[in-house]
């Protein structure tokens, strides 16, 4: 049985060999991670799944100003077992991470990813078509999606890393949650 529970503190070990097995070391050279760098993900969206204890997928959402100080999500990076792909697992931990992302007030949420495997969730290019990443990006790869209608019309610019700073250097979720509350818009 799979488990899809929050990612706590301790999980930091087994959520980094996962990714580094999915994506290896390159993943830390994207674009995408520079908008990560240094901030605690958004308060409970850090979700970790879980089988007898082992950790089998991971997906964690980031505060980013979507130009002119709207508030966005940022999605990424998502990762499953490579021995339990094509399973489902992957679109469990979306759809979890995306209906507890509305159910807590987010408006919209953008990534960098497979626009045909992504698609299938609601996200598209059009929605994002103002909006940059800063640095490069494969503009066919950057998708958006309205958690609630209009919260990204007429976004313009680059999107800009804001939440919770993460003061301690050390691999954490974000339990700052009266500060990553307040960033809800």
């Amino acid at each position: 049985m799979v488990l899809i529970r929050d990612e706590r503190p301790g999980d930091h070990v087994a959520r980094d060999r996962l990714l580094d097995t999915c994506f290896g070391d390159s993943r830390l050279m994207k674009t995408s991670e520079r908008l990560r760098e240094g901030r605690l993900t958004a308060w409970g969206l850090a979700l970790i799944a879980e089988r007898q204890g082992r950790t089998i997928g991971t997906v964690r959402l980031w505060h980013v100003e979507a130009g002119a100080g709207r508030a966005a999500l940022l999605l990424g990076p998502i990762a499953v077992d490579p021995t339990l792909q094509s399973c489902g697992l992957g679109g469990r931990l979306m759809r979890a991470a995306l209906q507890r992302a509305q159910a807590l007030g987010h408006g919209g949420v953008v990534l960098v990813g497979d626009a045909p495997y992504y698609a299938r969730f609601g996200f598209a290019q059009g929605i994002v078509e103002g909006l940059f990443m800063p640095g490069p990006f494969e503009r066919k790869r950057f998708l958006g999606l309205e958690l609630r209608r209009g919260a990204l019309d007429g976004a313009r610019g680059v999107l800009r890393a804001s939440g919770v700073f993460d003061r301690t250097g050390l691999p954490a979720v974000a339990d700052a949650a009266a500060a990553s509350r307040r960033r809800v818009a």
